[in-house]
């Protein structure tokens, strides 16, 4: 039972003892496969991550009826933005706030660490007993990728499989000033196109960024945006501290360079979100991760053309993996019927596209029978679809060609393996230490990522502060791991 339920302990133990006495007469096993539902619907409580939208409530009565026909369960989605909510979810859990789905990733609310916490179910027995459809519609790699010590505490999201960054542009600004985004691709290379910004459009914020963004170097994190790395053509695969690599050290530089220059926001250390800069399209540029036809997917989302161009290769990583997933709550009151949920949702497109897109007539029409269009106010509900499902159960944008799902499995069978995919480092024997270089990220990292701090007189500092909180010792725990993996697996 949960800390916030417990004023209603005398009633709910009174109500136990009757069923346990029903129980000891012959109850039913359908009730206990349902969490002790019996025939009384259930309500399942979601927590997601995005900008928490307006009619989030309005469309999730209609998945509701839908999912009581379905499943006799309704859902409440309550959603946390993405700059908090991490540390929300922390406080959620510690505090056994009532939830039964939970959003998860490498990058949100570490899936892993998490996982080992005891933050989630166990997913197995599940899975074989209520999940046997969505096994067969995901990509296998996605399952095996997603396991920790050999077991699946999540179910990811069906979507591309490598992690590829790209620049964004807003291309009605490309156009205006004639701009040539064929040479792009590092970020030195995006100066000359943002000086033209700043002097000619005083009103538009020409790098768009909040205080989750990172430079891309050619390295994988042991622990997303933690800085310990290998760099991705490794031979020796010698874990480093990201912040003392020669590519990370120019990165910083160029970004204080451009926040000087008054090319990100003064405030990018503390913004949670960009969401009002892409409503109201007052930017110039950003970075983003991509997929096959993406530039169709955030123009019929934003309402302006969007285009994009390589940042990176295509490089298959425990992030990109883990990118994605839905755990259930450790403290779920309903585990089985939660299973059941998540078992529709990946393998019913009603479902799927009501969550994703929201109500037909209202939010989105169909232009056929699997092309949709957004309307005006799907404005009020704008949802990041990564993190909702299998986006191959999606309608297809009104310019998306009809073999869009095909493109991904092309997408997803090119990309390259990171040297340290499927290695899941394991932090318990010095927790203590991760703690503490975690609370010395938590002051330095965004505003050194962000351009804020001069990494001319800030980085050595900002060093020195990681490894008095351990940083040395966590590397060389996860160094140990890693070697160890390496001879496991040849």
């Amino acid at each position: 039972m949960s800390k916030t339920k417990k004023r209603f302990s005398l009633v709910l133990s009174l109500l136990m003892a009757v069923t346990l006495v029903l129980s000891a007469c012959g109850g039913n096993k359908e009730a206990s496969d349902s969490g002790g539902a019996g025939d009384d619907t259930v309500q399942l409580i979601w927590y997601t991550i995005g900008t928490p939208q307006k009619d989030v409530n309005k469309v999730l009565e209609e998945v509701s009826k839908y999912t009581k026909e379905k499943i006799n369960a309704t859902v409440t989605m309550k959603m946390v933005d993405w700059g908090d909510y991490t540390q929300k979810m922390q406080v959620n859990v510690a505090s056994g706030e009532p939830m039964d789905i939970i959003f998860t990733s490498a990058g949100g609310f570490d899936y892993v660490q998490n996982a080992r916490k005891g933050a989630f179910l166990e997913l197995d027995d599940l899975l074989a007993k209520y999940g046997q459809d969505l096994t067969k519609t995901i990509d296998p790699a996605f399952l095996n990728g997603s396991k920790v010590d050999g077991h699946n505490y999540g179910i990811p999201a069906n979507k591309e499989l490598p992690q590829q960054e790209v620049w964004r542009f807003n291309k009605t600004l490309l156009d205006k000033y004639k701009l040539d985004t064929s040479n792009i691709r590092t970020l030195d290379s995006l100066e000359p196109l943002l000086k033209k910004i700043k002097e000619n459009e005083p009103s538009i914020t020409p790098f768009s960024m909040d205080k989750n963004y990172v430079p891309y170097v050619p390295y994988d994190y042991v622990i997303q945006n933690l800085p310990m790395a290998i760099k991705l053509d490794t031979t020796d695969y010698k874990i480093v501290n990201i912040l003392g690599t020669p590519e990370m050290k120019e990165a910083l530089t160029t970004m204080h360079r451009y926040y000087k220059a008054g090319y990100v926001s003064a405030e990018a250390a503390t913004t949670g979100s960009t969401n009002d800069l892409t409503t109201s399209g007052n930017w110039f540029l950003d970075r983003a991760q991509t997929q096959p036809l993406a530039d169709n997917l955030w123009s019929a989302s934003y309402g302006y053309p969007v285009v994009s161009t390589p940042a990176s290769d295509a490089i298959i990583t425990n992030t990109s993996v883990q990118g994605s997933i839905m755990a259930i709550s450790a403290n779920s009151e309903y585990p089985e019927k939660a299973m059941e949920f998540l078992n529709l949702l990946n393998t019913d497109p009603v479902l799927r596209n009501m969550v994703d897109s929201g109500i037909e007539g209202t939010h989105y029409k169909k232009v056929e029978d699997t092309h949709m269009e957004n309307l005006p106010e799907s404005k009020n509900y704008d949802m990041p679809s990564y993190s909702l499902g299998n986006n191959m159960l999606l309608y297809l944008n009104s310019n998306d060609p009809d073999d869009k799902w095909d493109e991904f499995k092309k997408f997803n069978a090119e990309g390259v393996n990171s040297p340290i995919l499927s290695f899941n480092f394991d932090a318990s024997k010095v927790s203590a230490e991760l703690t503490a270089v975690q609370n010395v990220k938590e002051q330095y990292w965004a505003a050194l990522m962000t351009g804020t701090l001069d990494p001319a007189t800030n980085l050595e500092q900002v060093i020195e502060k990681f490894n008095q909180a351990g940083l040395e010792k966590v590397m060389a725990e996860a160094q140990s791991q890693l070697d160890a993996w390496r001879a496991e697996n040849k």
